[in-house]
């Protein structure tokens, strides 16, 4: 099993997570019911995607989930 050799210093620590950060999901509005929606992604709450009708919200709406 390899050992370091020496301890890593807190400038190369640094340098090297400096990739490790987390940036904030980008919304934008929906053009038909202006809520927001991550960018690619149908509409859930009037199911549109690019202009068109691509869920059924009214029939996701209808469903009930009973657990036994």
């Amino acid at each position: 099993m390899a050992v370091p050799k020496r301890k890593t210093s807190k400038s190369k620590k640094g340098r090297r997570r400096s990739h490790h950060f987390v940036t904030a999901r980008v919304l934008r509005s929906c053009p038909k019911c202006n809520s927001p929606v991550p960018s690619h992604t149908a509409c859930p709450t009037c199911g549109t995607y690019k202009g068109r009708d691509v869920i059924d919200v009214m029939k996701k709406v209808g469903k009930t989930h009973t657990h036994a």
